[in-house]
């Protein structure tokens, strides 16, 4: 199986940008589709970003369409989320999760999670 750890969270102004992490160990990445979901406070944890195996493919949830970029470096064992324009809708915790399929965007058909990294954007 595979640990997952992001890296990269942090306070941010409105309109700025944070590039987002997630390291893999114990096996390597190019195993899984790689997604990001987000969790505000009060909120269900939601589908951001999902990229296939090889990184050819991708897929977004609508509010971060043209904002976020999604993508990977298998040879890094790594997996990465660019974000720009951030809002404070944006503030949540982040987090990477592995599948064993790729291109999914429903939470429960990820069978690995990291532990999450904090993004805040203050307006």
């Amino acid at each position: 199986q595979v640990q997952l750890v992001e890296s990269g969270g942090g306070l941010v102004q409105a309109g700025g940008s944070l590039r987002l992490s997630c390291a893999a160990s114990g096996r390597t990445l190019s195993f899984y589709g790689m997604g990001w979901f987000r969790q505000a406070p009060g909120k269900e944890r939601e589908f951001v970003a999902t990229i296939n195996k090889s990184g050819g493919s991708t897929s977004y949830t609508d509010s971060v369409k043209g904002r976020f970029t999604i993508s990977r470096d298998n040879a890094k064992n790594t997996a990465y989320l660019q974000m720009n324009s951030l809002t404070a809708e944006d503030t949540a915790v982040y987090y990477c999760a592995a599948s064993n399929v790729a291109l999914r965007v429903n939470a429960y058909e990820y069978a690995y999670w990291g532990q999450g990294t904090q993004v805040t954007v203050s307006s």
